[in-house]
């Protein structure tokens, strides 16, 4: 199921990232700058994973609001979302129309100049394609890519990275139907990958370092390939207990 063994790189040097920037070909740049000081290089099966505010800063994502009122971005959150799950105070839990269950609609002031604010990419698969395919097309190597954010759990304390979109990468590890160790059948287990890759990436950028880049080497080769999406991981109204 796993590999024996990880290593995650953080890829420091992207600069500031604005409207309009090939992102793709600077993260190329910051990751050959990096990984040189290692005579070291971008390898099949690789996997980067990229901060969601570097992407939304690429593709333009991104709103005015008032620079001295830390509420200013509210009406952007009840635009963004399609359904508020739950309110108290300021806080508003909602549904975004990617299908995403978060926070102010995954609206964000954190690492932003003041009086602007990021939202979420309108696709984040799509933006993970884009970055793997021209990192196959100037390289020639096959690397996985997913494009993470911050979110909240409604049962657990604490933050942690979870993957939006993810390219040239299985999102979901289907077991079932397999053995566990003692030779029962696993009928249930669905191992999402994009979302452990993603939280552990996290462990090496920091919510605060300015590094929007890790690189995830020795991830299981089988794990690889075209197809699959990080809309496939969200569970649908049908399967969802709690809707």
């Amino acid at each position: 199921m796993s590999s024996p063994r990880l290593e995650i790189i953080p890829i420091p040097g992207l600069p500031e990232i604005v409207p309009g920037d090939d992102l793709a070909g600077l993260i190329i740049e910051a990751c050959q700058s990096s990984l040189a000081e290692s005579s070291e290089q971008l390898q099949d099966h690789d996997v980067l994973v990229v901060s969601q505010k570097v992407v939304s800063k690429a593709e333009n994502k991104l709103e005015q609001v008032d620079p001295d009122d830390p509420l200013s971005h509210k009406p952007l959150v009840l635009r963004e979302s399609v359904r508020v799950v739950r309110r108290r105070g300021e806080l508003i839990i909602s549904e975004t129309k990617h299908g995403y269950i978060c926070a102010n609609a995954g609206i964000d002031r954190s690492n932003m100049a003041p009086g602007v604010a990021a939202l979420l990419p309108d696709d984040s698969d799509r933006s993970a394609i884009r970055i793997r395919d021209a990192i196959a097309g100037r390289l020639g190597v096959e690397v996985g890519i997913i494009v993470a954010d911050t979110f909240g759990r409604p049962w657990r304390r604490g933050l942690t990275d979870i993957a939006l979109g993810c390219a040239g990468i299985m999102p979901i590890l289907d077991l079932r139907g397999t053995d566990d160790a003692v030779g029962r059948e696993l009928h249930v287990t669905e191992v999402c990958i994009v979302d452990e890759l993603a939280g552990a990436a996290e462990l090496v950028r920091g919510k605060s370092d300015g590094i929007a880049v890790a690189l995830i080497r020795g991830v299981d080769p089988a794990w690889f390939g075209p197809g699959g999406v990080v809309t496939d991981v969200v569970r649908s109204p049908a399967e969802d207990l709690f809707r």
